[in-house]
């Protein structure tokens, strides 16, 4: 007996509908799966066998043949376990269809329905080919109903997906009755449409609501460093790339950490988009839509892969699971410098395509590069409190390891000395987080409604110019600086973006002089070794 049905794949960030085709049939026993499946679904064989006998069921002694279409993709993961599965039980008349459901899981051998990363991609796939009903793994259904106008349910394991979906055959009479062949995968005639309401994004539960750190450090915990304290707001109020420069234990990591108490929250379509990025990197199942801005830190150690993305299911790296967040590399010099040059194109464009023989995915990557690192090996170079213990020319070779092209792509430089134990000792605190973030986040509601939705940062060319406002004078500086530092177009326009970001954070409407000569300073890294040359 033919039984079809509708489940879905990953490929990227994309859910694709995969129409599973299951021939029960006389013959020789075997079990044949077609169709490009990777070795995970190869493997599904023994996890399927396995589940139909503990959960009370029987693999049929016959030939099983099953064919995933199109038969030209490349299938991948564990996510069609489940509608393999019912297709068995139902090309063997163990279970006769009642209603028709899109599937999708994966399956342990004692039956259980376990989730699979992807079930937000699969549901919006699956909801575009016109199909109304998906059963999902019991906890992945709340995720599953983000993507609205698709009636989902949830199934603990194979036993209750085979209830939901059908009904157990009690006689022979009824078996007589069970038609020859049964097509579970018609775009159309899947019932009529329910009346599903999308859950209200506000709802989500706080840890998924605000992020990824709830115990992210508060800035009132950051003594002295007001330079840096005051780049770090200029870079996040306009979405800037910004690196810390100073030796060991001047606090570069703990500002950086301070970062997601300092972001304003993703707007419904960052939220929808972050929250495929998520589910699509196995980090659900989620509970709502992610409200909070991401932050990623990978270690230095990280490949090119871990970062970019790719693998057998082309999965999202950390510039996409940062998109519309902040990605913090530590210690950036440390890294590859393979790695560190695969950051060039996404921070200009956005995005970043991977391609693989046969295959193909493009991905977001809108992320905020904040960076760290020290100013030499030994950390001390340029540090007057402690002694440099580097040979001749170790400090410039080490800050060289950041190339001329990422350093032009980089909008601001801070020089963060060592604190002395004065600083730290006053008992007077800092601003803390909630101040600061009150003022970024003035300056991107002034940024969304004259630029129209994106932040300074990623402006560029006409649009740019067009909302600059500089003053004569701030245009004269312009000009002077250009001619001293030989500035590249992408520098100057860098430029321009940092200061209409103070003149933001400032309530200006236009770009004066001293807002152009502050940029300048992050610009050149005033104070930092080797690093001015950027």
């Amino acid at each position: 007996m033919l039984v079809t049905l509708l489940s879905a794949t990953l490929r990227g960030l994309e859910g694709r509908v995969i129409r599973v085709e299951v021939d029960v049939a006389p013959g020789l026993p075997g079990f044949t799966i077609v169709g490009l499946a990777d070795v995970a679904l190869q493997e599904s064989r023994e996890r399927i066998r396995g589940a139909l006998r503990n959960s009370g069921f029987v693999h049929p002694p016959r030939r099983i043949t099953v064919n995933l279409a199109p038969p030209d993709m490349r299938k991948a993961g564990s996510s069609l376990d489940a509608a393999i599965a019912v297709g068995i039980l139902l090309g063997s008349e163990q279970v006769t269809a009642r209603e028709r459901w899109a599937v999708v899981g994966e399956l342990s051998l004692g039956g259980d329905l376990r989730p699979v990363p992807g079930v937000l991609a699969f549901a919006l796939a699956l909801g575009r080919r016109g199909v109304r009903r998906l059963a999902v793994p019991a906890g992945a259904g709340m995720e599953a109903r983000l993507a609205g106008g698709i009636e989902v349910a949830e199934a603990a394991d194979l036993g209750a997906l085979a209830e939901l979906v059908s009904h157990r055959r009690r006689t022979s009479a009824a078996r007589a009755r069970v038609p020859r062949s049964v097509d579970m995968q018609g775009a159309t005639g899947w019932g009529p449409d329910p009346a599903v309401v999308a859950p209200d994004p506000g709802s989500a539960a706080p840890s998924q609501a605000r992020g990824v750190l709830p115990a992210a450090p508060d800035l009132a915990e950051v003594r002295g460093q007001a330079e840096a304290r005051r780049a770090l707001e200029v870079a996040l109020a306009g979405a800037h790339c910004l690196v810390l420069v100073g030796p060991p234990g001047s606090g570069k990591t703990l500002l950086a950490r301070t970062i997601p108490a300092l972001l304003p929250d993703l707007d419904d379509g960052e939220a929808m988009s972050a929250s495929i990025v998520a589910s699509a990197a196995g980090l659900g199942p989620l509970q709502g839509l992610v409200r909070g801005r991401p932050f990623r830190a990978p270690h230095h150690t990280a490949s090119y892969a871990a970062l970019v993305g790719g693998g057998p299911a082309l999965s999202p790296g950390e510039v996409s699971l940062a998109d519309g967040g902040v990605l913090f590399l530590d210690e950036l010099p440390e890294f590859s410098r393979d790695v560190l040059e695969s950051l060039r194109q996404p921070l200009e464009d956005g995005s970043v395509s991977i391609a693989r023989a046969g295959r193909w995915a493009s991905m977001p990557a809108r992320f905020q590069l904040v960076a760290a690192m020290n100013p030499c090996p030994c950390g001390h170079a340029g540090d007057p409190d402690g002694a440099c213990r580097c040979p001749a020319g170790a400090p410039e070779r080490y800050a060289a390891r950041v190339s001329g092209p990422l350093r032009d792509r980089i909008d601001l430089w801070a020089w963060m000395p060592r604190v002395s134990a004065v600083e730290m000792l006053v008992p007077a605190d800092p601003e803390p987080s909630s101040v600061v973030r009150e003022r970024i986040g003035a300056a991107w509601a002034a940024q969304v409604a004259r630029n129209g939705g994106p932040p300074n940062g990623r402006l560029a060319g006409r649009r740019l110019r067009s909302v600059a406002a500089l003053t004569p004078e701030a245009r004269a500086r312009l000009r002077g600086l250009d001619a001293r530092e030989r500035l590249t177009a992408r520098g100057t326009d860098r430029t321009i973006r940092v200061a209409r970001t103070i003149a933001d954070l400032a309530g200006s409407e236009h770009v004066t002089a001293e807002h152009v000569a502050e940029a300048v300073r992050y610009r050149l890294a005033a104070g930092t070794p080797r690093v001015s040359a950027a």
